[in-house]
This record gives C-alpha cells, sequence and structure tokens, in this order.
C-alpha cells in the first residue's frame, strides 16, 4: 500500500485548496471552461529522475489562504508562477535548490521579468513570483532552471488568460 510522505499532503492540500478556489463550491470545472483551463493546466519536463513542474495561475482564483501562505495578494490582473523541482518518484521525491529565472512575453512582444523567489514549507521547496497580465491575453514563460550542481534546464509553455 502507497503511503503519502508529509510533504506530499501539504503539496496536495495545497493543490486541491488552490484548485477548489477555482472551481468555486459547485461540481468541478470542465476542460473546456477557458477561464479555468489554464489555472488547472501544468508544464512538466523530465531529465533522468528529475521532474519541474510549472503552473501559472490567475492570482484572484487563489483562495485567502493559499495567496496568504504565497505571500501574493490576489488580483484580477495577475498570474502566479509557481515552479517546483524533484528528485525521484512519487513518496520518494525530494525538492531540489535550484536558481530559477523567467519571463513571460504577452501577444503584443513585451517582455516582462519575473521575480522568483524561494517559498519553503517544511521539506517543500516551491519558487514563487508574479506577473501583471491584461486579460484577455497569452503570456509565454520561458523559464532556466539551475540546480545547485550547476545542471541548466530550460522550459517554455504559453498560457491564456481571460477576463474574471
Amino acid at each position: 500500500m502507497h503511503v503519502p510522505s508529509p510533504r506530499h499532503v501539504l503539496a496536495m492540500s495545497l493543490l486541491c485548496a488552490t484548485l477548489a478556489a477555482c472551481g468555486g463550491s459547485g461540481p468541478p470545472a470542465t476542460p473546456s471552461s477557458p477561464q479555468n483551463a489554464s489555472a488547472s493546466q501544468e508544464a512538466v519536463s523530465r531529465i533522468g529522475d528529475v521532474t519541474i513542474r510549472a503552473s501559472a495561475i490567475p492570482t484572484a482564483s487563489l483562495g485567502e489562504e493559499v495567496a496568504r501562505q504565497y505571500g501574493i495578494t490576489r488580483s484580477k490582473d495577475t498570474v502566479m508562477l509557481l515552479v517546483g523541482v524533484r528528485q525521484g518518484e512519487g513518496a520518494q521525491e525530494t525538492a531540489l535548490p535550484a536558481r530559477i529565472v523567467a519571463t513571460a512575453s504577452d501577444l503584443r512582444g513585451r517582455k516582462h521579468m519575473i521575480d522568483m523567489r524561494e517559498l519553503r514549507s517544511g521539506d517543500l521547496l516551491d519558487y514563487v513570483g508574479t506577473v501583471e497580465v491584461s486579460p484577455p491575453d497569452t503570456l509565454r514563460f520561458d523559464v532556466q532552471i539551475v540546480r545547485e550542481n550547476g545542471a541548466t534546464s530550460q522550459m517554455q509553455f504559453s498560457r491564456d488568460f481571460y477576463p474574471q
């Protein structure tokens, strides 16, 4: 029987709180809903036994407690970029320290640097930053990950944002 570690329970709790805030108290949002589609999608990159996960979420869709934990002000014009670097699989996953450099480009070609900061909760280590958006818009995220051992990874993904 698989028993989740405390950090996985915390990560899942935060994810559930975030997704619950996106969907309200009604039935879960369907993938065809443009407002919630970008909020629930995660970009994933795997290099050997290292997994990098990044998600871009409108801060207005975060629950009050999650926003407070992340030190983020909720706003309809702000997107949170959350990046996690993990080694191993399942219950054996461990958070890896890294330096994250991120930018977001909008449809008008404007490039915005995202100031990423470390966010620790017990053994859980993630990186979080925010960027302004003027919905409706599409942001292309370019993320560079430099791990402590000097290994460098690149990740690119786009997300659509709609007025809420």
